[in-house]
């Protein structure tokens, strides 16, 4: 959502870095051989703009305005090339049935009031219905489902897995479950509507007040619509998604949404059996059993019958938006079960505040967590002029028992975009830190759709702003839509510049998903060469990466103007490990393959001449 910035940068400034005590800096060595453990590459696309060929792009503008992407969209052509780029799950954003501004009446979906949407095509973050999907995406309306399924079917072909969306936080605030299965009640259909906070309500509730709308909130950019009067019936009025316990909520609190009761009590407490101490170290069927005679909050049951309804239709996992504003005991609830079903589940969680990584992991069962108040933003301070990449190391450090689950981005749906002025200024730019972000640790890598030909976020979509992608609007993404060249998916109309980017990254995603090293150990050579290493720049990073069957090296150059050239040093402890003897041995870049270097160990200590330019990143491997 748009104030999911503000939220996380007051939540961001109470955090604390939680670091292990750790002699070596190193991870375990993986077994090669198991498939498992190669290297995963995320590929987001937001699933309504992926498809879309109109560049009209007017402010606010409508679907024939503007245009909109559709899952036939997603053809084998299109798939084929994400996964050629190097890419393992795709995460289609935006599939779960949201409230949006348009009249899908003749197909039984009730209008959405815009004074409770944000933007004209609404928030993915505000799901009207869990059990369909959104009719914007659907050439028929009425066989939206199917056409999902069939794009699941076509994903599984290309060889992909995927992932949608599930938001347990919060829901829409005109929430229909009209395609509930047989049984299951519609969220708050059995609330008691007369107090604030009953275990097994759905909602927090503010009896005997009605919803106002938010001062300042002119939806449509104040164009005319029947469904804008200043009121929304709502009576009682609920909490808000982001906790707001106000009748008229603030116009930066996520007013167009409710949040979810899952046994919180107001004053925090919890109001549902806990885990017991060790449980960190269970293993997800234990901690299915555990819930298996435990009586839960109504919510848990209805997410996790959710969760089971599309993990039964062949969705391989889940992105859970705001995962931390919900408790981790739900979490091991939901994500057990899910486990049951499908061992290999894909389970990535939203999660800002360090302190409690290792609860939503160990506690919550999640598989990863977003890397973004570590390593995301120390690369961003990086690229601005703000850091030292130095800290990079200790990053890496404090997290050693959990980088695996820590997954790494520079872009997605939330965020400025790598290549806009707001942050990287140019994708040749943001070059150096997707190397450092793909290959510093073995967790998964994510890209976002249009990173890969520079796309910069330029468009003012309408409630979206510019640096990023709107989410709230139709709206086209032009470089994405240059490489699509009308449906053929062949970059037909890129520039040399982008087709040059997107054949960085292929290379890049691709030599990291069949990597052993990158899987293995890694150890930081950052602070022996920045200790007396003449032309070793302070914009320049490096690391060893290494398994039993392939040793790399590491250099990247931050600098936007210099070039530098330096002795790089590889210190004995490393040399040792890796079993060289004193001679000399040639590392061969593994991302062109046009750069050598020549490695001499002498007395156990090695070094190597290199000579970076700016922007520039060599994957050195040892022959």
């Amino acid at each position: 959502m748009i104030n999911k910035r503000v939220f996380v940068a007051g939540l961001a400034a109470t955090m604390l870095f939680s670091a292990c005590k750790t002699k070596d800096l190193k991870m375990d060595v993986t077994k090669e051989e198991d498939s498992k453990n190669k290297k995963v590459v995320v590929y987001q696309v937001f699933t309504r703009l992926f498809g879309n060929k109109n560049t009209t792009n007017k402010p606010w503008g409508t679907i024939e305005e503007n245009g909109v992407g559709k899952f036939n969209d997603f053809t084998d052509k299109a798939l084929h090339e994400i996964k050629d780029l190097g890419v393992t799950y795709i995460w289609y954003t935006g599939v779960p049935h949201h409230a949006l501004v348009r009249d899908y009446a003749a197909y039984g979906i009730s209008n959405d009031d815009p004074e409770v949407v944000k933007g004209r095509a609404g928030s993915p973050y505000a799901v009207k219905d869990y059990y369909n999907v959104n009719p914007d995406l659907a050439v028929n309306p009425a066989n939206r489902l199917q056409e999902f399924e069939d794009l699941i079917s076509r994903t599984h072909r290309a060889g992909l897995k995927l992932i949608i969306d599930i938001v347990p936080n919060h829901i829409a605030r005109k929430y229909e479950g009209k395609n509930n299965p047989e049984g299951v009640k519609d969220f708050g259909a059995d609330d008691d509507v007369t107090v604030e906070y009953k275990r097994d309500n759905n909602f927090y509730y503010i009896p005997k007040m009605h919803f106002e709308i938010p001062d300042n909130d002119i939806p449509l950019n104040g164009e005319k619509n029947a469904l804008v009067d200043g009121v929304f019936d709502e009576n009682p009025a609920k909490w808000t998604g982001n906790g707001s316990r106000k009748v008229k909520p603030d116009q930066n609190d996520w007013y167009e949404t409710v949040k979810v009761n899952y046994g919180i009590r107001p004053d925090g407490s919890k109001d549902f059996s806990e885990l017991p101490v060790g449980f960190d170290q269970k293993s997800y069927k234990e901690h299915f059993a555990f819930w298996q005679d435990k009586d839960v909050p109504d919510s848990w049951k209805k997410f996790k019958d959710i969760a089971l309804y599309w993990t039964a239709k062949g969705v391989d996992g889940f992105r859970y938006d705001m995962a931390e504003m919900v408790p981790y005991e739900f979490w091991s609830y939901m994500n057990s079960a899910i486990k049951m079903k499908n061992p290999d589940a894909f389970l990535l969680a939203e999660v800002y505040n360090p302190k409690e990584y290792r609860n939503y992991i160990r506690l919550g069962k999640m598989d990863y967590l977003y890397d973004k108040v570590e390593t995301y933003d120390k690369l961003k301070d990086v690229i601005r002029g703000k850091s030292s990449p130095d800290g990079l190391t200790d990053i890496q450090k404090g997290m050693i028992d959990i980088e695996h689950n820590m997954l790494h981005f520079l872009d997605n749906h939330d965020e400025q975009r790598l290549a806009s002025p707001e942050f990287a200024g140019t994708p040749e730019r943001g070059k150096p830190l997707m190397v450092v972000s793909t290959t510093i640790s073995t967790s998964p890598t994510m890209v976002y759709f249009g990173q890969e030909v520079g796309e910069a976020g330029n468009e003012n979509a309408g409630f979206g702003t510019r640096s990023r992608t709107s989410i709230f609007d139709y709206i086209g993404v032009p470089n994405h839509q240059r490489w699509m060249n009308e449906g053929k998916f062949d970059g037909g109309q890129l520039s040399e510049s982008e087709k040059s980017l997107r054949d960085f990254y292929k290379r890049l995603l691709n030599f990291s998903i069949k990597s052993p090293a990158l899987m293995g150990s890694f150890e930081e050579i950052q602070t022996v060469n920045r200790q007396n290493n003449a032309g070793y720049d302070e914009l320049i990073y490096s690391f060893v990466r290494w398994s039993e069957n392939q040793k790399l090296v590491i250099v990247a150059n931050f600098s936007s103007d210099k070039t530098s050239e330096f002795d790089l040093k590889i210190p004995s402890g490393i040399i040792e490990k890796w079993n060289l003897k004193d001679g000399e041995y040639t590392l061969i870049d593994q991302l062109y393959k046009k750069s050598s270097v020549l490695l001499k160990v002498i007395n156990g200590a090695g070094t190597a001449r290199v000579k970076i330019a700016p922007s520039e990143s060599f994957i050195y491997e040892l022959k």
